[in-house]
């Protein structure tokens, strides 16, 4: 997922020196189904933490509208880019909960802090107050900057350099992600539509309370079960724990108003300037460390900032999901799946398509991979991205043909199939740019940068983002989405989308050549 990331695969990273007891050795750990026992309880963690985070993610630019527009469609430009900027925001705040993690407080207590903080954004949010609603997303945003990328970071750190096991045990946790990322829109979008006869943007604030009790069993479980760890995860023993921890606490509560200010006050217009600044400096910083190693590594990082040039393409239109897909899931496409009076298929349940068609296509892409490597046919790292381009410019062209042929005039509506293929395809292309990405990283930044240039990764991600909301906001425009504003939409992302996969496919012998071997 967006995830997103996000749905994406997670960056596994090598176990890091002075965070485990035994140094990059890692303790002597319980077996369970073949792996470390740890693993299942860092499972289920990010079970809830997911649960909470996609079960509030659907149902966001819905609750703007309801609530904050008394369910006027003129709300849906201003809820498509606060969406956008809320997702660019979490992805930007990973890159100071790693270092923090890294440098500070530890892992374990990060994720401890970036939980509380996180739930207690969670219940915030269902205040009916718009000022308070954007300061409990802010709250949200910095606790899962701490928690996020680090229950990932750990997963790695409970095997030894060089197990054959690691792969597979970041596949396992890989499912706890996407197993979140199901049964929370089912769940939450079935107790929206179902259960409570009231307003919907009552029916919506059900939904947040739900989310903030599934972070709170996150956090009881990881609280409870950390001890498995036997020392990974603490903080590096140079550190002062107590004055260090309250030092990151009042970072928390000076950051808050910061994220507040950058979402509500600067909105997403200026913020894809601040982000498109950061993201130049980044690269200077890369290309300017590699220039003290030898052309290679220089012309690797090109090819790297290349790719993430063409992340940011993938990501602004792949995250229409949680802003005009919505609006045409709820207002445009017919969801009465057995005639009137029939069983309405909830809104917030496309979104469980996505983690669906990944558990169904990742093992086939996989083959895919496997077929084509022993062939000698397997796509580099360029072309695989531009399939991945491809894929989502696919289901734009599934939506397209939707829009123009198949439209019910005397309900003004289009049928349930397009939106439902739209998300597979999307998620085969996914499947190809997301986790190949997260590897090419690794593969191609000097050895001494590779956080910074994970950085840069999760930094083009947060761009792609912010645009997204950015362009639904513009497909809704001031009245709200119609048929032909959606028709317009996403005839734009098409052939954007079109474009760019073939103009991959077309330089990617150059970018291969920079890439000096990687594979």
């Amino acid at each position: 997922m967006s995830s997103n990331v996000t749905s994406a695969a997670e960056p596994s990273g090598p176990p890091i020196e002075g965070l485990s007891s035994g140094g990059t050795q890692p303790p002597d750990f319980p077996q369970m189904l073949g792996h470390p026992r740890p693993l299942w309880m860092l499972f289920m963690s990010e079970f809830w933490e997911r649960f909470a985070f996609y079960g509030m993610r659907w149902a966001l630019t819905l609750y703007i509208v309801a609530e904050f527009f008394g369910g006027d469609a003129s709300g849906e430009a201003y809820a498509s880019r606060t969406y956008g900027a809320y997702l660019a925001l979490v992805y930007a705040t990973a890159i100071f909960g790693g270092y923090v993690a890294d440098r500070i407080i530890g892992y374990q207590r990060s994720i401890l802090v970036g939980a509380v903080v996180m739930a207690v954004g969670l219940f915030m949010i269902t205040v009916p107050d718009q000022q308070v609603f954007m300061a409990g997303l802010a709250v949200v945003i910095v606790g899962n900057g701490l928690f996020k990328p680090n229950i990932s970071s750990m997963v790695g750190q409970l095997y030894a350099q060089g197990d054959a096991r690691r792969d597979r045990g970041f596949t396992l946790f890989y499912m706890g992600i996407n197993a979140g990322a199901l049964v929370a829109p089912v769940l939450t979008g079935w107790l929206a539509s179902q259960v409570f006869g009231t307003p919907m943007e009552q029916n919506y604030k059900v939904v947040f309370y739900a989310t903030g009790v599934g972070m709170l069993l996150s956090l009881v479980w990881f609280y409870f079960g950390r001890s498995q760890l036997k020392g990974i995860g603490m903080p590096p023993e140079d550190r002062a724990p107590g004055k260090n921890l309250l030092g990151v606490v009042v970072g928390v509560l000076l950051a808050i108003p910061v994220v507040y200010y950058l979402l509500a006050e600067v909105g997403a217009q200026v913020l894809a300037w601040i982000l498109g600044a950061l993201f130049v400096g980044l690269a200077v910083m890369l290309v300017t460390g590699a220039l003290k190693g030898d052309k290679v590594g220089v012309h690797r990082v090109v090819a790297m900032l290349i790719l993430f040039a063409f992340n940011v393409i993938f990501w602004c239109f792949f995250e229409q999901a949680g802003s005009s897909f919505n609006f045409l899931a709820q207002n445009i496409v017919d969801r009465d799946l057995f005639g009137a009076g029939g069983f309405v298929f909830p809104t917030g349940w496309f979104q469980s398509v996505n983690p669906v068609a990944i558990v169904l296509l990742a093992p086939i892409v996989s083959m895919i991979w496997a077929f084509t490597h022993k062939h000698g046919w397997e796509p580099s790292i360029p072309r695989k991205f531009g399939l991945g381009i491809l894929g989502n410019a696919l289901g734009f062209g599934v939506l397209i043909y939707a829009l123009t042929s198949l439209v019910d005039p005397a309900a003004n509506s289009i049928p349930f199939w397009p939106l439902v293929l739209c998300y597979v395809l999307q998620t085969a292309g996914e499947l190809c740019l997301s986790p190949i990405g997260l590897s090419m990283v690794t593969k191609l930044a000097p050895l001494r940068m590779v956080g910074l240039a994970m950085g840069g990764w999760f930094l083009s991600t947060a761009i792609g983002n912010n645009l997204s909301g950015l362009l639904a906001g513009e497909i809704s425009g001031e009245t709200g989405m119609t048929i032909a504003s959606a028709r317009d939409g996403f005839t734009f992302a098409f052939w954007l989308l079109l474009g760019a996969g073939v103009v991959l496919f077309l330089i990617a012998p150059l970018v291969n050549k920079l890439m000096h071997g990687v594979k």
